[in-house]
């Protein structure tokens, strides 16, 4: 029995969650900017039809804001992953079988649906999540991730299609994969569409008849396994299940120039509160932390950048623990007249919670108060939203924050932003 599977892709994302609360921008360009309200990271189709592209300063289009009535907003994080989360749990109600691939992809198993038609399973897929979230989605099905994604590519460009397109036994597959260049296949990054073009070949349909041992040489087994896959045979199965990472990094760059030491340490408190609240939500301990400085490399004026590693003598995931480290280190590290651009921190030797070693002589997180206090507040914080209980170390003011000037509501995530439907 062949695989099936299907790729629901969130249409321009970032842009649809905003979208939902604020139906005057249907139609109308919108971007996403990135940190700090820097560049584009999010085009909506009408701003992509104004030829202005991705990573474009925002700045840059200041001039052209009023004459298209051209729509940009920072960064709203939380609204993102929400909105994602709640995508992603309405596809577990069409299979069991689901790879959270990114915050607005994901594929899908349809092994066993085979007698349903496949097409109209994608179009009530399509229509629940728009009817329940109000994102748009395409769903691309085939018999491989590789082939479901082309078809998903197809289902956005082609309008024809209504959002769905179905690859499977498709009597033109030929046809369908000698009009998708090799730039635009799954895996195939841009130094090996290059070489392909070098080599003559072109388009999805000349790399899946292209000799395999010359794509193993060429490409390694990763590059075989995707012509594999646009010849219909199934090499990448689903990952359903999440590793926990090995390391975890937390950082920003600042709204403005830091040059004190009791900002900087505000602010890479932050960073590591949030960054073992992730060590904790994985149910890991560690034992390592790393934290850095450094200036603007873009900026003419003195430049310095540092870094230290830390240990703790048990792996821990109790907060004060990598806090304290976290502020000796940024103590020792800070020099007097720079002008401070970015903070971080990275929690490194991390081990699940069932493999942490125990120590002879000094008592386990795992099984003393330190635990218990960090249940208690990661339930409060996340019944009553995040930072309700946090630590003096992070600071109240935060003036050194990311700056968020066109920040919209987080209207699903805090009590006092629910959008308000009147009579």
């Amino acid at each position: 029995m062949k695989d099936i599977f299907a790729l629901i892709d969130c249409n321009n994302f970032y842009v649809s969650c905003e979208r939902v609360f604020q139906p005057s921008l249907r139609y109308k360009p919108v971007g996403i900017l990135s940190n700090n309200d820097g560049c584009i990271v999010a085009l909506s189709d009408e701003l992509k039809k104004l030829n202005i592209p991705r990573g474009t300063p925002g700045f840059k289009i200041r001039h052209l804001l009023k004459k298209y009535d051209i729509k940009l907003f920072s960064s709203n994080y939380a609204l993102y992953a929400d909105m994602s989360a709640r995508v992603m749990k309405i596809l577990y109600q069409f299979t069991p079988d689901v790879e959270i691939y990114s915050i607005d992809e994901a594929f899908l198993s349809l092994n066993g649906f085979e007698h349903l038609n496949l097409t109209d399973y994608g179009k009530k897929i399509r229509k629940t999540l728009k009817q329940w979230t109000g994102i748009p989605v395409s769903v691309g099905i085939g018999p491989t991730k590789t082939l479901a994604k082309i078809a998903n590519r197809i289902a956005k460009k082609n309008k024809g299609y209504k959002g769905v397109f179905n690859i499977l036994n498709h009597p033109k597959i030929d046809d369908i994969l000698a009009s998708i260049d090799v730039k635009h296949i799954w895996g195939v990054g841009p130094r090996y569409s290059k070489m392909l073009h070098r080599h003559r070949i072109c388009n999805a349909l000349e790399l899946a008849n292209a000799p395999q041992n010359w794509v193993k040489k060429r490409m390694t087994i990763v590059g075989l396994k995707t012509c594999k896959e646009l010849k219909g045979i199934s090499c990448l199965d689903l990952e359903m299940d999440i590793s926990p990472k090995k390391e975890i990094v937390s950082s920003r760059s600042f709204g403005k120039p830091v040059t004190t030491l009791n900002e900087l340490q505000e602010a890479a408190s932050s960073y590591c509160i949030r960054a073992v609240e992730k060590l904790r939500s994985q149910h890991s301990v560690a034992s390592g932390i790393m934290v850095y400085i450094a200036t603007n490399p873009f900026k003419d004026e003195p430049q310095y950048v540092n870094f230290a590693n830390s240990r703790l003598s048990t792996p821990s995931a109790f907060t004060p623990d990598f806090l304290s480290l976290v502020n000796k280190d940024v103590e020792n590290l800070f020099r007097e007249g720079y002008k401070y651009k970015k903070v971080g921190v990275m929690i490194n030797d991390i081990v699940s919670e069932e493999n942490a070693p125990l120590d002879f002589f000094e008592p386990s997180y795992l099984d003393d108060e330190r635990k218990t206090i960090m249940d208690c507040v990661d339930d409060i914080n996340k019944k009553m939203g995040n930072n309700k209980v946090t630590y003096t170390k992070a600071g109240t003011k935060k003036r050194w924050k990311m700056k968020r000037e066109k920040l919209t509501p987080q209207y699903t995530t805090k009590w006092n932003e629910l959008p308000i439907v009147e009579d």
